[in-house]
């Protein structure tokens, strides 16, 4: 794993957001709203891919929104990833360092 791609602190709010410092000392806040929306698990990705552009995508992936979608918990996968479970009980998605870092928001 390279600096840019490497977590040295992982802050979950499990109903507002994720921060991240990265080692290369970039700072990545991202809104449980973008990250549920971006999940990167198989079905998902391929809902946004067939679906992209015709609705707001939060609303066409898999998963219960009748409520406000919370983080209910959130693991390390080894080295380089972290699952999170949704409260809409979405919990497929293994979030990579490398993907956080791609899809992290510009400041």
């Amino acid at each position: 794993m390279s600096p840019q791609t490497t977590p040295i602190k992982l802050d979950l709010k499990k109903d507002e957001q994720l921060t991240i410092e990265w080692a290369d000392g970039q700072v990545s806040k991202y809104s449980i709203s973008l990250l549920r929306t971006m999940c990167p698990c198989a079905q998902c990705k391929q809902v946004r891919a067939e679906k992209s552009g015709t609705k707001p995508r939060l609303q066409i992936l898999p998963g219960n929104f009748a409520n406000p979608i919370v983080a209910t918990g959130a693991s390390l996968v080894g080295n380089y990833a972290m699952k999170i479970d949704w409260s809409d009980s979405h919990n497929s998605g293994i979030y990579s360092f490398e993907y956080l870092r791609e899809i992290a928001p510009k400041s």
